[in-house]
């Protein structure tokens, strides 16, 4: 008996078969490509299709990037082209039918690997705060992951920062703006524009400056890459501090590609959150990297799936 897990991002999809005990037994990643819209939801399909040939799957779990609308099954995914509202549900139903299948957004997703096979296990009130190309949280509260009215919880990216608004936080957010992956190649490259006497590491062609650039760079203490960097851990602190008020969770686990490179700041982003913070709030919990990595969301998945199972028997 097995349990399949399934990782839907922005440019792969990750796939991992469990066993009951949350081992992964096999697992493979394929680029998207240029696919878009049902090619996603085709290759979806396919690899779901494999794996139930090849193994006893008895439950599916998938993770979005985005929003998965349970009442209908369908899917809003902004990095995958025609999904507005794509019917996932139902294609990986008729791919592996009598096969119970749950599709969950990848913040949520997160928090679940954590609270299975990570930092979050035997707690009822944790946060994953997932920094990536963008920026969202996986909110445990009261042993409950927290969804919303509408499946839309932990869009924090979203979270306003500083005033006053500009037109250009409407795609992304203040938050997800400055100090997401691609917000600190942006951020840098706004700085670039203005400082036309820098000299330094990050004078390369604007539109292929990366955040792993300015990681590098900020490791061999490039002054435009340092003032990057200082002002995410500002932001990153900020947003912590605010969730810390707001949830007075046990544990905030920090994870996404930028954490990463940016675990070495943790004990900054930390001083910056506590300024900000409920300060009786602030000293109970605890600020930490996960301790899956890239593959929470994929072990969230599984565990969602095995949940699921264990709900219908």
């Amino acid at each position: 008996m097995a349990i399949l897990g399934l990782d839907l991002g922005g440019t792969k999809l990750a796939s991992a078969v469990f066993s009951l005990e949350g081992e992964i037994t096999f697992s493979e990643s394929i680029a998207l490509g240029k696919r878009q819209d049902k090619e996603v939801g085709g290759l979806i399909a396919d690899v779901v299709k494999s794996h139930c040939k090849k193994h006893d799957v008895q439950s599916i779990g998938v993770s979005v990037p985005g929003i998965s609308r349970r009442e209908t099954g369908t899917v809003w995914a902004p990095n995958i082209p025609g999904w507005d509202d794509y019917p996932l549900l139902k294609e990986i139903e008729n791919a592996c039918p009598d096969v119970p299948v749950i599709i969950d957004n990848d913040r949520a997703c997160c928090i679940s690997g954590e609270i299975w096979r990570g930092n979050a296990k035997d707690c009822t009130d944790a946060i994953f705060l997932a920094v990536g190309t963008g920026i969202g949280a996986g909110v445990l509260t009261g042993g409950h992951i927290l969804r919303g009215a509408h499946d839309i919880a932990g869009a924090v990216g979203w979270m306003a920062l500083q005033k006053p608004f500009l037109m250009k936080y409407i795609s992304y957010g203040c938050f997800e703006y400055y100090a997401s992956g691609d917000g600190i190649a942006r951020l840098a490259r706004e700085l670039l524009t203005i400082r036309q006497e820098y000299k330094g590491m990050l004078r390369v062609n604007p539109s292929e400056l990366t955040a792993h650039d300015v990681f590098s760079a900020y490791e061999k203490r490039d002054p435009l890459a340092i003032t990057v960097i200082r002002e995410c851990i500002e932001y990153w602190g900020m947003a912590i501090a605010n969730l810390i008020s707001i949830f007075n969770p046990e544990k905030i686990i920090l994870g996404g590609g930028v954490f990463g490179p940016a675990v070495k700041s943790i004990p900054e982003i930390k001083d910056e959150a506590l300024k900000w913070a409920q300060p009786i709030s602030a000293t109970q919990v605890d600020i930490m990297p996960s301790a899956l990595g890239g593959q929470a969301a994929i072990y969230g998945a599984g565990y969602q799936a095995l949940t699921n199972l264990a709900e219908r028997q």
